[in-house]
């Protein structure tokens, strides 16, 4: 891992998969792929945590997932959200915002 890339934060798994998945339904491989497009390989998602989130989404019904094919004509399960899971991504989304929000202001200079 270089120094300009960042592991996933402990709570955000999840949400960075819905986003994923609010583009567009994809397999596993591409929801990796894609998190590495768009944070320009800045973060890394390891297999390894990202298949046991997908599968406590599905226990919670956040998303589902049907066996399709890759663009490697591959079989492989493709996730999509469900009416629960886009709800659950704007609250999320709602929430890592004010959190963002309070971390900013902790973590400015104090006032003299």
């Amino acid at each position: 891992m270089s120094e300009s890339q960042l592991r996933v934060l402990q709570g955000t798994l999840e949400l960075l998969i819905l986003k994923t998945l609010a583009w567009e339904p994809n397999h596993g491989f591409g929801i990796l792929r894609h998190l590495e497009t768009v944070t320009r390989e800045r973060l890394i998602v390891e297999e390894g945590a990202l298949y046991p989130a997908l599968h406590r989404m599905r226990e919670r019904g956040w998303i589902e997932g049907e066996w399709g094919k890759t663009e490697n004509n591959r079989r492989a399960l493709v996730y999509r959200l469900t009416p629960s899971g886009r709800e659950e991504l704007r609250r999320q989304q709602s929430e890592w915002s004010r959190m963002v929000d309070v971390m900013a202001l902790a973590l400015e200079p104090a006032s003299p």
